[in-house]
């Protein structure tokens, strides 16, 4: 039988109330508590919390037991009174022993933001390998805050010879987390390398990533561009699995775009790492193509952060472009004009309204052709019905006739030359 704390269904309709917590920390360089606070009822009722009060408090050190001052752990205690909360749910990462010690005082469930995080990402998890990346995940986050969920056990002494119950059990069921965790990992490297091959037999295509924060638009702009019918829901990670089609509206050369897991401050490391294979997509795109929501009060934080996290994921230096989205939203239409001076390089568009579609396919376009390199092939008159053929893997830019052969200056995206060389082959 699993612990209780591994079961992030409901039991049953009743909604928990919940109280949020945030701190203001003179080294913390990240949103405002109040910015990040609102953020945080947003995961709290996606994961089916009812956020009833928000707590906050500047602290110039972290309290190593309780995180937060002993005064205002008192006022937290009383708030949970007050407002009947069955969870506390913190805007940062809490050690185990805060955790211990807060559920002690408080007598409720506490949980910090990287637990709403992977609570919301099991409930959305679909596919087998979103179910395994989400649960290697939140394996690794509980197996040190494994003794808070036996503790009560420990007082369970037997006589002369009776071995400490309490510890007894923590040791198995850490063992069996450990294997769990180990069987979990070697099914992933398993998917890992499926990934690959099938990623090996895209290289010849142009390959373009949409990134961004989550619950931004972007599986909205995939069936823009691709009329694909990815998931489309208004709430945050309702996208967990990278879904790549190819795009056939209105674009001249065989690009490959992919939707990738939406990105949020503070997501948690294990979860990162769980979601390499996915992950991986926008790390092999020749393109990122990073979706913002112009209409969110704080979506300058927002991109912030997103590029903050792709540049852990190492991808600075791919080429990117900048996609403000549902510009439809904007109240005030001098707000849009000001935003295209303050980003003269970035595209806006509507989904909602089907706004800017061809303003974003001509700057993908334009990337493509950038990283085309010259080429050149002299063809018989009698190959010359190979020309359409060559048009679909390269750019004629130019043909010159001569008296028994015509030649073509090409420029071709560089993984399509074998394929070209195959193909004139093929007709010697």
């Amino acid at each position: 039988m699993k612990p209780e704390f591994f079961d992030t269904q409901k039991q049953s309709s009743h909604t928990p109330r919940a109280i949020l917590v945030g701190v203001e920390a003179q080294q913390n360089s990240g949103a405002p508590v109040g910015d990040s606070l609102d953020e945080l009822a947003g995961l709290a009722e996606t994961a089916h919390y009812d956020p009833v009060a928000t707590l906050t408090q500047r602290l110039t050190t972290i309290h190593p037991k309780t995180y937060l001052g002993s005064g205002k752990v008192e006022e937290l205690e009383q708030a949970v009174k007050h407002h009947e909360a069955e969870i506390v749910i913190f805007d940062e990462t809490l050690s185990p022993a805060q955790t211990r010690n807060l559920e002690k005082l408080l007598k409720c469930n506490v949980v910090d933001r990287p637990w709403i995080i992977l609570e919301i990402f099991s409930d959305h998890a679909r596919t087998s390998e979103a179910k395994t990346q989400v649960e290697l995940a939140r394996l690794k986050y509980a197996l040190p805050r494994l003794t808070r969920m036996w503790g009560h056990l420990s007082r369970q002494r037997g006589g002369i010879g009776m071995r400490d119950v309490g510890e007894t059990q923590i040791q198995l069921d850490r063992r069996m987390i450990r294997d769990q965790i180990s069987k979990l990992t070697k099914k992933l490297s398993r998917i890992h390398k499926e990934k690959q091959t099938q990623r090996k037999s895209r290289q010849t295509a142009y390959q373009v990533a949409l990134v961004g924060y989550t619950n931004v638009g972007k599986s909205t702009l995939m069936n823009c561009l691709t009329g694909a019918d990815t998931l489309v829901e208004n709430k945050l990670f309702a996208t967990l699995d990278a879904t790549v089609r190819k795009v056939k509206k209105n674009f001249p050369y065989p690009i490959l775009l992919a939707d990738t897991v939406g990105l949020i401050d503070k997501l948690p490391h294990d979860l990162v790492a769980s979601f390499k294979s996915t992950l991986d997509e926008v790390r092999n795109a020749n393109l990122l193509v990073h979706v913002i929501d112009i209409s969110h009060p704080h979506y300058r934080r927002q991109m912030t952060t997103a590029e903050s996290v792709l540049n852990e994921l190492g991808v600075h230096d791919t080429p990117t472009v900048r996609v403000f989205n549902k510009i439809d939203q904007l109240e005030n239409g001098n707000d849009l004009e000001e935003m295209r001076r303050l980003y003269p390089d970035a595209v806006f568009v509507s989904c909602h309204r089907q706004t800017g579609m061809a303003e974003l396919r001509q700057a993908i376009v334009d990337h493509y052709e950038a990283r085309l390199v010259p080429y050149q092939v002299e063809l018989a008159y009698t190959r010359s019905d190979l020309i359409p053929e060559i048009r679909k893997h390269a750019l004629v830019v130019d043909q010159q006739y001569h008296n028994n052969a015509v030649t073509l200056d090409l420029r071709i995206w560089p993984h399509h030359k074998a394929r070209l060389m195959e193909l004139l082959n093929g007709y010697a």
